[in-house]
């Protein structure tokens, strides 16, 4: 299973790019405009990761990021922005971005980002199905644990 990335920038021309690059990488790839199109969107589908501009029209990425967050917790969000300054990164990074990128970054740098916070989402769903495992087992209902073991498959 590839991770599923949503990519969330005002400028049509990379967004589109960026999908195609990642696609080509055998990633499972949506993109949109705007923070309030990717919230729908997000409410519609799970993504795994979201790599999100910060500079945006209407609703920006840090606003973004706090509803993403809010909604969907254990959704890992990249911020990237060309023009963003150290203290922004900072505070998106305080609100639950798991990485920032600074644009223009190499194709390979943004991959190993997105694979990191994939594998990071993945081992935050194995603790909590766990923890519910074991609550389950306390409280006198216990659960068989599966029979196979998911492995998330890391693209190109």
């Amino acid at each position: 299973m590839a991770a599923r990335i949503l990519v969330v920038d005002d400028e049509r021309a990379y967004s589109f790019d960026l999908s195609e690059r990642l696609r080509q990488r055998d990633y499972d790839v949506q993109f949109c405009f705007g923070g309030n199109e990717a919230l729908e969107m997000l409410s519609r589908r799970p993504f795994d990761v979201v790599v999100l501009s910060v500079v945006m029209p209407q609703m920006d990425g840090i606003s973004t990021l706090k509803e993403i967050k809010r909604r969907h917790p254990l959704t890992e969000v990249i911020l990237h922005c060309k023009n963003a300054t150290m203290q922004v990164a900072a505070r998106g990074m305080c609100l639950g971005a798991f990485e920032y990128l600074a644009k223009p970054c190499k194709i390979e740098q943004i991959t190993a980002k997105v694979n990191e916070a994939f594998l990071y989402k993945f081992a935050q769903e194995e603790r909590i199905r766990k923890a519910k495992m074991h609550l389950a087992v306390l409280r006198g209902q216990p659960q068989k644990e599966s029979a196979w073991s998911f492995k998330p498959a890391i693209p190109k």
